[in-house]
């Protein structure tokens, strides 16, 4: 990057907030997806002021810029485009005020989420949000993203718990959204910024709902003999009425990889199981325990285990919460997808993943929200072999487009970043593209902020990257080909 950018940027944020040496720059070339972009430079602000300021030197020098949280992102959003400048939010990582009467905190991008929860359960409260990667994904991060977790099933994803949102647009101004006030008038523009993936404005600060602790919480293990009846009693229970706070399913190879590197008392003769939990009062908790058990075990479940204490609880969570790193003990790489589908859908979809495995000879192991349909296939490859990558992105791309053929999404929380950017067309219309380009053009008109991220370019909205597998069309007649 230009030596005359780089003292500038030093001089806004100080010396040693500024990475540019090669060495250095390699750290911030990849996140927690497949994608790589090697940054021009990293830049660490430590307030809004420096950030406008930031923001203001690379407008008029048109230069672009990709906010960057923990780097725990699976769609490539946080990774460089054209030699950008990374803009690190980690050194934002301030709780500004804890409001109980209000239910509300005032955080900076850089909080760790875990972080946030643990501070506020000093008050009887939580953060409800929980991505698996909460012990280290930041709260800007998860605005960017939308993101989701095990326990929004009951309580919605991040926009849920989102009031109001401090930002700085691309040509430096800074701009107030929302509030604490649940609803305020006007366009719902805090809405509108959560999920948009730093393509918008970079967020300073965070105005979050805080949830009271649960009197009672249920955690219970289903455990099944096919993946079949696992997914019917995903259905089952939603038939039933009961909305449980978490409902997540593991199928026999995840475990089996998690119980050999967590030892969280999973039974690895399972072909699935089922981690259900249930909050509220101590009497309605007990009563949906009964209910869900039983619906369990009327769908063909083996057993119904309930852990006996918080120790046995949060041994379960955490093979739930580590399932994506134990992994690694076995796999130098894998590949994340993040479909959403129909609950209706989850017996069929899985049946489809397990066509793929084997069609593209790769494992693929299955760990994701089984209560709003959130995939997560897992595909395990090589990253030393070219020819194993560009068999995991053909399997996943393989594994979208059925998704979308069932009635689904390609993203639930994850994002689209650059990873499913050129897959839009296939679930958006060009009107529909248009609508969203322009809208983000009114914030963003030069592109400075996360280039050739989320939406697709011009091209791309005339073009359909590829036909339907034969496999797929099949198995939804009347999609479109």
């Amino acid at each position: 990057m230009n030596a005359s950018i780089i003292r500038q940027l030093r001089k806004i944020v100080g010396p040693d907030a500024v990475l540019d040496r090669p060495e250095e720059l390699a750290l911030y070339e990849y996140d927690a997806g497949v994608d790589k972009g090697s940054p021009g430079a990293v830049v660490f602000p430590q307030n809004t002021e420096q950030v406008s300021q930031v923001m203001r030197l690379a407008s008029e020098n048109k230069i672009p810029v990709v906010p960057r949280g923990a780097g725990t992102g699976l769609s490539g959003g946080a990774i460089a485009r054209e030699q950008a400048i990374v803009l690190g939010l980690s050194r934002m990582n301030k709780i500004l005020e804890i409001d109980t009467a209000n239910q509300r905190a005032v955080v900076q991008p850089g909080v760790v989420n875990l972080e946030l929860s643990n501070t506020a359960s000093k008050y009887g409260y939580y953060y409800a949000p929980d991505p698996s990667s909460q012990k280290a994904c930041t709260i800007g991060g998860n605005v960017a993203e939308n993101s989701g977790g095990p326990h929004t099933l009951a309580l919605g994803v991040t926009v849920n718990h989102i009031t109001g949102l401090r930002v700085v647009i691309p040509n430096g101004r800074i701009v107030e959204l929302g509030g604490k006030a649940q609803d305020t008038c006007g366009l719902d523009l805090t809405g509108f910024f959560v999920g948009s993936e730093g393509t918008l404005a970079v967020t300073t600060e965070i105005i979050v709902k805080l949830t009271k602790l649960p009197e009672s919480v249920a955690t219970l293990l289903a455990i099944f003999n096919t993946v079949e009846d696992a997914a019917n009693t995903v259905v089952a229970l939603t038939q039933s009425g009961i909305t449980p706070a978490a409902l997540e399913m593991l199928d026999a190879w995840m475990l089996r990889t998690v119980e050999a590197a967590v030892h969280a008392g999973y039974p690895v003769d399972a072909a699935a199981v089922l981690l259900i939990e249930l909050e509220g009062i101590k009497e309605v908790v007990e009563e949906q325990a009964v209910a869900v058990e039983a619906v369990c075990l009327k769908q063909n479940g083996r057993e119904v285990r309930r852990a006996k204490n918080e120790q046995e609880r949060q041994l379960l969570w955490l093979g739930r919460k580590t399932a994506f790193g134990a992994i690694g003990r076995i796999s130098s790489s894998y590949y994340t997808q993040d479909g959403v589908i129909p609950r209706t859908k989850i017996p069929a979809t899985l049946a489809e993943i397990e066509r793929i495995s084997k069609s593209y000879d790769l494992i693929i192991g299955n760990v994701f929200h089984a209560g709003d349909g959130n995939l997560h296939p897992l595909i395990l490859f090589d990253g030393r072999d070219p020819k194993q990558f560009e068999k995991s992105r053909n399997a996943g791309k393989e594994i979208m487009q059925f998704v979308l053929s069932v009635g689904g999404s390609i993203t639930g929380e994850h994002g689209v970043g650059m990873e499913k950017m050129n897959l839009m067309p296939l679930m958006f219309t060009p009107d529909d593209l248009d609508v969203m380009t322009r809208l983000r053009n009114a914030f963003n008109p030069d592109s400075i902020l996360n280039p050739q991220k989320m939406l697709p370019g011009a091209h791309m909205c005339r073009e359909i990257t590829a036909p339907l597998p034969k496999a797929v069309v099949e198995a939804a007649p009347g999609v479109p080909v």
